[in-house]
């Protein structure tokens, strides 16, 4: 199977110039879509899109898949003055590459 394609992890709308990435917001699950959506909401998004490509059955399959994205266990924790219960929700992002350097290159992948 081919790598994952631009349009595959980020949706069709998806496109890429040499200095630019375009994704749809209407791509990208379970986001409300704004003019003024946060960073941390469009990040999340772009995560739950990719996961769904990049899952890891698909990595298991496919030799030139090189990540995926898989749950974590969802745990507790008590933030600010008065000590409010939250909900910590986990992404777990796996980068796998030949073992030739410790640093993580984005062009390695």
């Amino acid at each position: 199977m081919p790598e994952p394609t631009l349009t595959e992890v980020f949706g069709g709308g998806a496109t890429q110039t040499a200095t630019t990435i375009t994704i749809n917001k209407s791509d990208l699950p379970r986001l409300t879509a704004s003019a003024n959506n946060s960073a941390e909401s469009l990040l999340v998004g772009i995560l739950l899109k990719a996961k769904i490509a990049l899952s890891k059955n698909r990595f298991d399959a496919d030799i030139d898949q090189s990540i995926y994205i898989d749950d974590a266990y969802p745990a507790f924790t008590f933030r600010g003055i008065n000590n409010d219960q939250y909900r910590v929700d986990q992404l777990t992002i796996n980068l796998a590459k030949e073992d030739t350097s410790s640093a993580i290159d984005p062009d390695d992948y």
